[in-house]
């Protein structure tokens, strides 16, 4: 009996050692295994200083629907070309979507047409008239021309030029926000120049005009994130040229944007949400990837803030959402 004993003790003991082996290599409890969405974003400048709020979103998304997102910027600031090397690259690479902050979104649209993709590929914009493009986030540049139009005008005599500032009219949105724009200064027959960037010193120049004899003061819309940050700075750089532009209106809310609007150096700028533009983006395409997603063109809403505006609580997350 001693030994019989023995024997189903050093049985079971077996079986023990035997489950506890089969389960530590996975062959009765197997994990399930949660499938990771490699995404490409491809912004159209040469660093993320206007994508601060937008990756914090981007960031959120990629933890909650499991996107492995790679977050790449140009190495010259927009150029069109070297973008579609990057997108090519990236699908090449094995992304499983692209999210395209296109530089000039026409062309764009153009290349991926004559590729073949393999991939979602969701722009940052305005919408576009292509299969190739899964889906598009962006706001209504034309409203938000016509936003910082009436802010203007508000509080611009009609006597008093105003210039637009922008890197381009073929670069992203910035068309459309000067269809805005332009409706409202027309309608209210205000003289209006168009100044696109040719040159590191451009804005500069046009504001150096100011200093001939005659000359009065001038108003001053940018018609996108870039243009209005330079004015910000050259005008913070040499309070003279504060006092000679009667008013500086743009797009954008960086954080340094928001002090200069604080400061008085800015007069007004629109935003809208851009952790959720990056949110939603990423969310989108896993959902593509993931053959569930249904075309939504989402457009989110612009807001007009002015110092005033500041430091109202509807606007506080927008501006300096919670990480």
């Amino acid at each position: 009996m001693l030994n019989k004993g023995k024997i189903l003790w050093c049985i079971w003991a077996g079986i023990l050692v035997l489950l506890f082996l089969m389960s530590s290599t996975d062959l009765i409890i197997k994990e399930k295994e949660i499938e990771v969405y490699p995404v490409s974003v491809i912004i159209d400048g040469d660093n993320d200083d206007y994508y601060v709020n937008f990756k914090k979103g981007m960031d959120q998304a990629a933890v909650e629907f499991h996107g492995d997102v790679s977050f790449i910027t140009l190495y010259a600031d927009h150029d069109q070309a070297q973008q579609m090397e990057l997108v090519k690259r990236e699908i090449r690479d094995g992304t499983r979507a692209v999210i395209l902050a296109p530089v000039m979104a026409e062309e764009a649209v153009k290349e991926l047409e004559g590729m073949n993709t393999g991939c979602p590929v969701l722009f940052l914009g305005s919408p576009q008239q292509s299969a190739k493009v899964a889906d598009t986030i962006g706001v209504d540049s034309r409203e938000i021309g016509r936003m910082l139009g009436e802010a203007a005008v508000s509080q611009t005599p009609r006597d008093v030029p105003v210039y637009l500032f922008c890197k381009g009219l073929d670069y992203g949105d910035s068309a459309q926000v000067y269809e805005g724009v332009r409706g409202v200064l027309d309608g209210y027959g205000y003289q209006y120049r168009l100044i696109e960037k040719k040159v590191q010193d451009t804005y500069r120049q046009a504001v150096q005009e100011t200093d001939s004899p005659g000359s009065g003061k001038i108003t001053i819309i940018a018609l996108d994130v870039q243009s209005l940050d330079q004015a910000a700075q050259i005008l913070e750089e040499d309070p003279i040229y504060q006092g000679r532009v009667s008013g500086l209106y743009g797009v954008g809310s960086t954080t340094s944007l928001l002090r200069a609007l604080e400061k008085g150096i800015v007069t007004g700028m629109t935003a809208y949400n851009q952790f959720d533009e990056g949110y939603l983006s990423v969310k989108q395409a896993v959902e593509a990837i993931q053959g569930t997603h249904q075309k939504q063109e989402t457009q989110l809403t612009a807001i007009y803030v002015d110092k005033d505006r500041l430091r109202d609580k509807t606007y506080e997350k927008m501006f300096y959402p919670i990480e």
